[in-house]
């Protein structure tokens, strides 16, 4: 290790423990305010962070996929910022976060709170789309909203100085994790950047200034070495990170016959809490139906956005689609996933390893395509897929699972074969046709109970409950550290609730005007965030604008490009 780095590492938390100080003595009005200029900044800086973000992952600046970046960029951040300021703001005038959103009864004893929409704004901008989060078994309405604010609601109770690591693949998680450490957590962070994104550095300490001149945050970079340094000082009190399990592992347990041998006897090497966000293998269930060609078409480019978005290098990147070997309808299907594929715009594989894991997969599979430099697998069965069921790709590599049945039968077996055969629990999607649900009728949503995902996406790729200021992010509860899968905790989640099981995402199964003319009300048109939109990065820009400063005159030119994509 450099003689540098520990002085550098004990500079910085010795800066941030006087911080901490501050920061139990900062009421609530004040730590409104923070948000407020961090909202400012984020919106004065966005362009700047987009570029920056496009020079890391090869974008030209033409690129319709310069919407990915403004989405999971300075959009969610400026939302997130907004959605928690909202939450302060009740909280100081001594109510409940959850007051004034709808409340009502979850499958299996839980209670449900409708995050999403949230006013005439969001119901406008994403119509035909909803988004609940749902409490643990036993968690009544009444214990909600009581408990909803965590850390907020005993600001002057700080709890010490956190380490956030961050992700290198999108680049509004990292500063989204910092924030939750502030507000959620009511600790002061230091956030190291993953190297992938140390160009980032200059823009987020403009948008973190407000809060790095009080000695709340501190944003530094460096390799592993700084990372050890910073989780196993004495004076850190928590960790989070985003990344890979075997990061994690590496980081708690060690490496080699040492790690193995803590692992075994339960003694961890790290000596503080660790809470995480590590991906996993993300399915997409198709549900057989009677479909379109259009829809057919449509339903092939959701699940090739849900693989492809940012290449593929996504914590919930639907790596696995499992279909019915019994569908009438599966090689028309399977047909317009390889031509969706086919035209999905190319892009640099810009995330280290992304060759070596690809020509991996292809190895495992000799039946695998290689579609426009990516690759399809289909004719996986779950038992002799374990590789593809349970080896994070993190790269364009989309596999096709088969199972027997038809509609109910071929539900109920998905269900069992992603809860048992799938390592991960961060995130999965159903896709299904509205008759199909209603013919399903109870049958579906107790599927959707009986799936152990931190998010569930019905007719929507689970992306969006990332993209949900209110809603919760994280695996679902019961990971412990001798198996971590997709990790332990939740982010975002800007009600501030206490410990969610999980967010289900619902949206429309066609677009406007397609969808109302088969009797689907919304107004949506194809989302921006589809691979396929060819004005993404307009519509995103847009979006992101209006997230600066909401105003009605705005809407017209957002909605003539989205309806162009």
């Amino acid at each position: 290790m450099s003689t540098s780095i520990p002085t550098t590492v004990d500079t910085v938390i010795t800066a941030l423990r006087e911080g901490e100080k501050r920061w139990g003595e900062t009421t609530l009005a004040d730590r409104r305010t923070l948000l407020e200029q961090l909202h400012a900044g984020a919106a004065a800086h966005a362009a700047e962070w987009v570029a920056a973000a496009a020079a890391i992952k090869g974008l030209p600046a033409d690129s319709p996929l310069l919407g990915e970046e403004w989405s999971s960029g300075p959009y969610t951040l400026l939302t997130s910022l907004a959605a928690l300021a909202e939450t302060v703001t009740a909280l100081e005038a001594g109510r409940s976060p959850v007051d004034g959103f709808p409340v009502r009864p979850a499958p299996g004893g839980r209670t449900a709170v409708d995050v999403f929409p949230h006013g005439a704004y969001d119901w406008l901008l994403l119509n035909g789309f909803r988004a609940e989060v749902w409490s643990r078994p036993g968690v009544t309405a009444e214990d909600l909203r009581a408990r909803a604010g965590l850390g907020l609601r005993t600001p002057r109770d700080t709890r010490g100085v956190a380490v956030v690591l961050g992700a290198g693949n999108i680049f509004s998680i990292a500063p989204l994790d910092v924030i939750y450490q502030l507000f959620a957590d009511n600790r002061v962070a230091v956030l190291k950047l993953n190297p992938i994104t140390d160009p980032l550095l200059p823009v987020l300490e403009k948008i973190f200034a407000p809060a790095i001149e009080r000695g709340f945050v501190r944003v530094i970079t460096g390799g592993a070495e700084v990372g050890s340094a910073l989780v196993h000082h004495p004076d850190v009190a928590a960790v989070h990170m985003t990344g890979s399990a075997a990061t994690h592992d590496a980081i708690v347990w060690g490496s080699g016959d040492e790690a193995a041998r803590r692992k075994a006897e339960g003694k961890p090497l790290l000596d503080k809490p660790i809470t995480s966000e590590l991906g996993g293998v993300s399915p997409t269930v198709v549900v057989p139906g009677r479909w379109s060609r259009a829809d057919l078409r449509y339903q092939a480019e959701h699940l090739v956005t849900q693989r492809l978005h940012n290449n593929g290098y996504n914590c919930i990147a639907a790596q696995v689609a499992v279909i019915s070997a019994d569908w009438a309808q599966k090689d028309a299907f399977l047909a317009e996933l390889r031509a969706a594929i086919e035209r999905a715009p190319a892009r640099a594989d810009y995330y280290p390893g992304s060759a070596g894991r690809v020509r991996s997969a292809r190895a495992a599979y000799p039946q695998a395509q290689i579609i426009g430099g990516r690759t399809l697998i289909e004719g996986l069965r779950p038992v002799d897929s374990e590789q593809a069921l349970r080896t994070e790709y993190f790269a364009p590599v989309l596999g096709v699972v088969e199972l027997p049945g038809d509609t109910g039968e071929f539900l109920a077996e998905a269900v069992r074969v992603c809860n048992r055969e799938f390592i991960g629990t961060l995130g999965m999607n159903i896709i299904a046709d509205p008759r199909s649900i209603a013919e399903l009728g109870a049958e579906f949503e107790a599927a959707v109970e009986q799936l152990r995902y931190g998010t569930i996406a019905i007719n929507a790729w689970n992306g969006v409950g990332f993209l949900t200021a209110r809603a919760s992010w994280g695996a679902f509860p019961g990971h412990v550290l001798a198996d971590i899968q997709s990790g332990v905790g939740v982010v975002h989640n800007a009600l501030l609730i206490e410990d969610p099981e999980r967010s289900v995402i619902r949206g429309p199964f066609r677009p406007a005007p397609r969808a109302v003319l088969n009797g689907e009300f919304t107004l949506s048109p194809k989302p921006p965030w589809f691979v396929t939109n060819r004005t993404q990065a307009t519509t995103m820009r847009r979006l992101t604008d209006f997230a600066k400063r909401p105003r009605i005159s705005a809407l017209p030119g957002i909605f003539a490009s989205a309806l162009r994509g």
